[in-house]
């Protein structure tokens, strides 16, 4: 049962995240930013991962308690769903591309956070939406997800596909790192755990 619900509550905002790492890509995200949800759904739906977002939070300020407060809870969510790690592929990649725009995604769920982000968004919103969130979320997902994500993007002209580009290509690797591998038995690791 590779499954998730963390719920958390501060003075800024309080959320929950369900996830189903054996899911199919449905999903069901309110968090109030429009644009953040857009993307959300686009991780259940490349990643194959079932997922429900649910987040009240200070909007009448800005989006960014929201936005980095839900990845605090999606990457705790996925650490949770993963359990010891034992069986998965642990490393996944993706070079993904949306008309002008090219990113690239490596990530490894080795317990190591770790953010490398080269990820150049020209515009400083989408919409209503900031573009610097779009970082704020991965580094809190990198960070409570423990995992080594390295972003990048290497062509590409406007933000928004640049952004989504990249949440995509964030999900097609994650979907290769979760999955189980047939060939493999046990942690994917020669220290025995991936969870220290």
């Amino acid at each position: 049962m590779r499954k998730a619900d963390v719920s958390r509550t501060t003075a800024e905002t309080s959320l929950s995240v369900k996830i189903d790492l054996d899911g199919t890509g449905v999903y069901d995200n309110r968090t109030g930013v429009g644009f953040f949800d857009h993307m959300l759904d686009q991780i259940a739906r490349h990643a194959m991962i079932d997922l429900a977002v649910r987040a009240e939070g200070d909007l009448h300020i800005d989006d960014h308690h929201t936005v980095e407060d839900v990845g605090i809870a999606f990457g705790r969510a996925l650490l949770e769903a993963l359990g010891d790690k034992s069986g998965i592929r642990r490393y996944g990649s993706c070079l993904l591309v949306m008309d002008e725009a090219l990113v690239r995604a490596a990530l490894d769920l080795s317990g190591r956070p770790f953010l490398v982000w080269k990820v150049n968004l020209p515009a400083e919103k989408i919409g209503t939406f900031d573009t610097e969130l779009v970082r704020e979320f991965f580094t809190a997902v990198a960070m409570n997800g423990r995992m080594t994500l390295n972003m990048a993007s290497l062509d590409g002209e406007n933000s928004h596909h640049i952004a989504e580009a990249a949440f995509k290509a964030f999900a097609r690797a994650l979907r290769q790192a979760v999955e189980p591998d047939p060939r493999a038995t046990g942690i994917p690791s020669t220290k025995g755990t991936l969870n220290t």
